[in-house]
């Protein structure tokens, strides 16, 4: 039994987990966030309209533009020997539709992604170990690594909390519930602070503001709902936040909220817009679920306020069951989604240039209004730099090569988002369900030292359901009369 289960142990790839990771972002994830921009609608001189609709994406296998003028496949020995970039074209096919009339399709070039050594788009991962040596390549390499620049790089997978949970603590006599709400990869932190009774919610731009303004302007009107979605037990409690917001009414609550956000014009619907949008978007980011967003807003509230009077107990925000991890596909995703969806990103660039060009009289091809540079550089340079979006540094570092035991250790390396020149001790501390999960001696020396971890030999990392994935099951459960929230 101990021999099979070394040999299972030698034969298994160690870095399996970054290799799935990083297929799902190529085979599924990129598509979503191009699909989520649905259509691309420029501002033309009056009288004229015009649609780009996305309606395909392809990713191409590494290839190099020689100097005459060739095209060839590259393979990740040539990328390290040269100093290349061992990286895919990233192709999509926009449609334009002018004045209503379907135009040809267009497939256009957005950039470049890096590719992963033994992912589904290395040329790689097809090869026995007879063509892995004709190309030069070893075939015990487990991959899961990057070449940038002939630099071979890896992505450390990052410790997070758990996504859609609300994690409820004692903070400086005060209490508080944080949630990291997640969408789709949209991703929207908040903090729901208790302090001199007065329970505030702090997330996008809208800072410290009472909670139950947001219930009342979520649909919640009259006090006696809201008591009632907190709790008849905390009437009084639910009172004195009542009494704290002036504002009686949906109508008024927007006016509160407004001055809160400082929002001065539009009112009502950039209001609406931050209620949907912004607000608990795991839930929903549709007007239709405004209401289950007040129950959940309200079961936070009860809880932080049962929290503060000793009903429960403070969760264990060191406790694997509350963290999950980042890892290669889903921090490419993220740096992805910033440089393709941002307020300076490409869509936004593409109607800039649009629009540009139709002031001048005539309209562009699709190709030219894109700057495909930069979706190349802002990845590759995160890339070189391990600079990441968000502020997260160190996310990407150079590959150690020492011996295979330090390269495989380096593949699975963990680091926490916590700053390391501070003390939390109890971060740095080991955890009982870390075991089984985390190598418990694997740690560096000095102010890193329980903030830089290591996956334990035997363990995997599983993946979960997507937003989506959970509302198809929630509501199979609730169709079965079982309450499901």
């Amino acid at each position: 039994m101990k021999e099979e289960f070394l040999e299972q142990l030698i034969d298994r790839n160690l870095v399996k987990h970054q290799i799935e990771s990083y297929n799902h972002f190529v085979s599924e994830r990129i598509k979503a966030i191009l699909n989520e921009v649905e259509s691309i609608e420029p501002e033309l001189p009056e009288g004229e309209d015009l649609v780009i609709k996305i309606v395909d994406v392809d990713i191409k296998r590494p290839k190099i533009h020689e100097a005459d003028g060739s095209v060839r496949k590259v393979m990740p020995r040539e990328a390290r020997m040269r100093d290349l970039t061992y990286s895919s074209q990233i192709e999509v096919t926009l449609t334009p539709i002018f004045e209503g009339v379907k135009q040809e399709s267009e497939e256009v070039t957005i950039g470049e992604i890096p590719v992963m050594v033994g992912s589904e788009l290395c040329w790689t991962n097809e090869m026995d170990e007879e063509e892995l040596r004709e190309n030069g390549e070893d075939p015990k390499d487990s991959g899961g690594y990057f070449i940038i620049n002939g630099s071979e790089k890896t992505i450390i997978a990052m410790e997070e909390l758990a996504n859609n949970k609300p994690i409820y603590q004692h903070d400086d006599e005060n209490e508080k519930c944080r949630i990291n709400s997640e969408n789709q990869g949209y991703v929207q932190r908040h903090i729901l602070r208790r302090k001199k009774d007065i329970v505030n919610i702090s997330f996008a731009n809208v800072k410290k503001t009472p909670a139950v303004a947001l219930i009342r302007a979520l649909g919640m009107e009259t006090d006696k709902e809201i008591v009632e979605a907190i709790g008849d037990e905390y009437a009084s409690d639910v009172y004195l936040n009542l009494y704290e917001v002036d504002a009686s009414s949906k109508e008024e609550s927007y006016e509160y909220i407004a001055n809160r956000a400082g929002i001065t014009n539009d009112v009502e619907d950039r209001v609406e817009n931050i209620l949907d949008e912004y607000l608990l978007p795991h839930i929903g980011q549709e007007p239709e679920v405004r209401e289950e967003k007040a129950e959940f807003l309200a079961k936070m509230i009860r809880n932080t306020i049962a929290l503060g009077k000793g009903d429960i107990e403070e969760d264990d925000i060191d406790h694997y069951a509350n963290k999950r991890m980042n890892l290669a596909g889903q921090l490419l995703e993220m740096q992805f989604r910033s440089v393709f969806l941002g307020k300076w990103g490409l869509v936004a660039r593409m109607k800039y240039n649009f629009q540009k060009s139709a002031k001048r009289g005539r309209l562009p091809s699709l190709q030219s209004t894109i700057v495909s540079d930069k979706l190349t550089s802002q990845i590759m340079g995160a890339m070189a730099t391990g600079n990441w979006v968000g502020g997260r540094t160190g996310i990407c570092q150079r590959l150690e090569r020492n011996n295979r035991i330090k390269t495989l250790s380096h593949l699975r390396n963990i680091v926490s988002p916590l700053s390391s020149d501070r003390q939390h001790f109890e971060a740095r501390d080991l955890h009982p369900t870390q075991w089984g999960r985390v190598c418990p001696i694997k740690t560096p020396e000095g102010m890193n030292i329980g903030l830089r971890t290591h996956l334990a030999m035997c363990a995997d990392v599983s993946t979960g359901m997507t937003s989506k994935e959970r509302n198809s099951l929630k509501a199979k459960l609730e169709e079965t009369g079982i309450d499901a929230r």
